[in-house]
């Protein structure tokens, strides 16, 4: 980044997923990726916050809905407040993954409820991003707007 920027707030992603099974994990981490410098001679990766959704509970925590494989939802995914001053020469990175564990426990991708779950399955997920499928990270910044930056990648 050419300046810095602070993100003091809430952090949370709107994708537009779709999954070969029934349930799955979509997770978010939001990183601070400092250059390379005396220090670090390759650069340091600074994890800020994460969060995580089972999207068995896409709709609601209290009735889980299972996915139709293929089929295209939306998902919020959440992590806890944050501050960071992202300095210049800093980048932002947000990773999207199905998993972090041990952080978060494993989905088997089954679709089976978690306590009776004996087998697991692979899941291929796709987060979309088009003009139909505006899949966003949401910050807030220092100047206190509300702002969206484009998931890129």
């Amino acid at each position: 980044m050419e300046r810095g920027v602070v993100l003091a707030g809430p952090v949370s992603a709107r994708l537009h997923i779709s999954t070969t099974a029934p349930d799955t994990d979509f997770t978010i981490k939001l990183i601070d990726v400092h250059p390379p410098n005396a220090d670090y001679p390759h650069g340091f990766a600074m994890n800020l916050t994460d969060g995580i959704v089972r999207c068995r509970f896409h709709r609601s925590t209290e009735k889980p809905e299972l996915l139709t494989p293929g089929e295209v939802y939306e998902i919020e995914v959440t992590a806890p407040d944050t501050a960071n001053r992202f300095a210049a020469g800093h980048r932002i990175r947000l990773d999207i993954s199905s998993s972090n564990f041990p952080r978060f426990d494993v989905n088997t991708n089954t679709g089976e409820p978690e306590a009776a779950a004996r087998r697991t399955a692979i899941a291929t997920n796709t987060v979309h991003m088009d003009a139909r499928h505006p899949s966003h990270l949401r910050v807030w910044l220092e100047e206190g707007a509300d702002a969206l930056a484009a998931v890129s990648g």
